[in-house]
């Protein structure tokens, strides 16, 4: 992926975490990694009406940060380590290289 573009498309993944109902979904569904929730769980979890839940679910699912499968009549939504990883493998890529403390190839951030 081309530099900007893949910042591009970090800062997007960032913009749709940056507010708090959207991080306190993703940290829910890592919490319960890798089985996930339906949408009943995490809207009795979160205590909010079901349109907003819709649509914070909508915009993590939009930047990949979220998964959903339907299941019956219901949605089942994961965290998508994959995506969750490498936003942090991105973040975590050019840590100490410029005071050379720590060789580049040994940070490798671990995920669930």
């Amino acid at each position: 992926m081309h530099e900007d573009s893949q910042v591009q498309r970090y800062a997007d993944c960032f913009a749709a975490m940056g507010s708090e109902p959207r991080l306190r979904i993703v940290r829910l569904l890592l919490s319960c990694f890798p089985a996930g929730l339906i949408v009943g769980e995490i809207q009795s979890e979160m205590g909010m009406a079901n349109s907003t839940l819709s649509h914070h679910l909508d915009r993590l699912k939009q930047e990949d940060l979220v998964t959903a499968v339907r299941e019956g009549t219901a949605w089942r939504y994961r965290a998508n380590a994959a995506t969750l990883q490498s936003l942090l493998n991105f973040l975590m890529a050019e840590c100490c290289t410029r005071n050379q403390v720590v060789e580049q190839s040994t940070i490798t951030p671990n995920c669930c």
